[in-house]
C-alpha cells in the first residue's frame, strides 16, 4: 500500500434515534442513523402488513379460484 494515501481508519459510534450505541470501524469519528438491527421491525419480530384502502381484499376477490370446479 502506498503511504500517505488512505483515509485514517479509527474507531467510530454509531448513534441510533431509538437510543442504541453501536462500536465500529470507520473513517468518521461519529455516524448517526435513523434505523438499526435493534429497532428494526423486520429484526424484532413486529413487522406489520399495512392494507391500503383493502388492496389485499380486492386482490384475492379478483383472482379467487373457484374450489368447486
Amino acid at each position: 500500500m502506498k503511504e500517505g494515501i488512505h483515509p485514517d481508519y479509527q474507531g467510530a459510534k454509531v448513534h441510533c434515534v431509538c437510543g442504541n450505541v453501536i462500536m465500529t470501524r470507520s473513517t468518521k469519528k461519529d455516524l448517526a442513523v435513523e434505523i438499526c438491527s435493534s429497532c428494526h421491525p423486520f429484526f424484532t419480530g413486529e413487522q406489520k402488513f399495512m392494507d391500503a384502502a383493502g388492496k389485499i381484499e380486492k386482490f384475492n376477490a379478483k383472482y379467487r379460484r373457484n374450489k368447486g370446479a
